[in-house]
């Protein structure tokens, strides 16, 4: 019974979001005042200040790591959107006369992680989904619009006390299967169902998860995804521009639009900071420290962000629009960040004051005492109930990659990544998410309830994929 009571937060975040259909940050909201009022009620550990405060100051780290990226990555997304870079973009795609099967290889396993990569939690939607759209049919458009992938493994490395790079690179086959299973959803509902197709996404796939393990590995979390995506991304274009000149024709479509500069320029400034990093290790200068979690803000992908944000300010101050205008940016800015900025916070406090006032010691001692093949499917299921309750895969390793930090050293790597790879990819059927390509979409009411039944489909094989391969992956 104490169990039950000590996940009652959670459960009051689920049937705030799953029966009431209330908004997350409300969800959040109740749960971390439910988590204080049992704590003061005497339902875990003893009421102290010290216990507080360290909750206070690690909830504050994490927060601090998160908005660092979302800021200056959705004021990077509102600038090119309003500069017309989306559209320049979507026009180049269809200009490459690329077929089907390399139209969702190019945007599901290429374009779709390299965006995300490069900013997170979801603003990828915002140019990948006006380019479906401009590609399929409209249904079909905002189903493929789901598939996309990104993960918050630096955050959940934090929460875990594991090595980023370590996670990354587990993460990476643990959600393998993930990869392969939603690129065959693509091209189904793409309408290419032929045996060569499926061959040619196990190659593309193949590609991907080796450069995503390879750079998880060697070179960081940070670059992993937009590594993976970039290669798969041009090895498709190589692929149509040799098709291109084998048929005699111009291969002037295939070269990048110089309107789309922003994009390019985000990537070298990533991979150049990256270098540097490695050269000079200047990271480790600047250390932010909780109680028991460390951020390095020059590591962060936030930095390359912000770098790249000065530019484009600098380079709108020669337009003269009453879109681009200061005023105008900074408004929008708060429009599209104050919601998620303030769910996340409070999913990482209620987090943070479950961990630390014992409210997971329950969970984390039975989970202890099974083997790890029961494990297993257990902890996938949390993480997907958590990535698709808080609709972001930082709030959902806000939740339980606590308790996962408590286990034993020697399952505890596998679990997180378990952990990390489904809150990451059932994230990607939330509410939050649907309503976010519905938003983007402008859709009805009908498609709205197509979608969400869709987008929670795509989270129990998304579940059952990761729980699959980490199972093989341990045997």
């Amino acid at each position: 019974m104490s169990i039950v009571v000590h996940l009652s937060p959670v459960l009051l975040v689920m049937f705030m979001l799953m029966v009431l259909r209330r908004p997350p940050v409300q969800a959040a909201v109740a749960g971390t005042a439910l988590v204080a009022i049992l704590w003061l009620a005497g339902a875990a550990d003893a009421w102290q200040t010290v216990t507080l405060i360290a909750a206070g100051r690690d909830t504050a780290v994490l927060f601090l790591s998160t908005a660092f990226v979302i800021v200056p990555g959705m004021a990077f997304v509102i600038l090119i959107e309003r500069l017309g870079v989306n559209l320049v973009l979507s026009q180049w795609v269809q200009s490459l006369g690329l077929d089907r099967t390399q139209q969702v290889l190019f945007i599901v396993l290429g374009l779709a992680p390299l965006l995300e990569s490069m900013t997170g939690f979801g603003v990828s939607l915002i140019a990948t989904v006006p380019l479906l759209l401009s590609l399929f049919e409209r249904r079909v458009a905002l189903r493929i619009a789901l598939t996309g992938m990104g993960l918050a493994t630096v955050i959940g490395a934090s929460l875990a006390h594991l090595d980023a790079s370590a996670l990354a690179s587990t993460s990476a086959l643990t959600s393998s299967l993930v990869f392969l299973a939603l690129g065959a959803v693509a091209l189904y509902l793409a309408g290419v169902r032929q045996a060569r197709a499926l061959g040619v996404l196990g190659a593309f796939w193949l590609l991907f998860v080796g450069a995503l393990y390879g750079a998880s590995r060697w070179m960081g979390p940070e670059v992993a995804g937009v590594a993976a995506g970039l290669l798969v991304a041009l090895s498709v274009l190589l692929w149509a521009l040799s098709r291109v000149r084998r048929n005699g024709r111009q291969s002037e479509g295939v070269r990048w639009p110089r309107q789309a500069w922003p994009y390019l320029a985000l990537i070298a400034c990533i991979v150049a900071l990256k270098v540097l990093s490695a050269i000079t290790q200047w990271q480790d200068h600047w250390l932010v420290q909780g109680a028991q979690v460390t951020w390095k803000p020059l590591a962060s992908p936030g930095v390359a962000l912000t770098l790249v944000l000065i530019g484009l300010l600098f380079y709108k101050r020669d337009l003269r629009s009453p879109e681009l205008s200061d005023n105008g940016l900074l408004r929008g800015l708060v429009v599209r960040t104050k919601r998620p900025l303030l769910t996340i916070f409070f999913f990482l406090a209620m987090s943070q004051m479950m961990v630390k006032a014992g409210f997971l010691s329950g969970l984390v001692q039975t989970l202890a005492g099974l083997t790890p093949t029961a494990v297993m499917p257990l902890i996938a299921g949390f993480g997907a109930l958590s990535g698709y309750m808080t609709g972001s895969n930082v709030g959902g390793n806000a939740i339980f990659m606590p308790a996962i930090a408590l286990l034993p050293d020697s399952s505890r790597l596998l679990l997180a990544a378990v952990q990390n790879s489904a809150a990451g990819h059932a994230a990607l059927g939330s509410l939050s998410i649907v309503m976010l390509v519905l938003g983007l979409a402008k859709t009805s009411v009908q498609e709205e309830g197509e979608l969400v039944r869709f987008g929670f489909g795509l989270v129990c094989l998304n579940t059952l994929m990761v729980a699959l391969a980490a199972l093989v992956w341990m045997a």
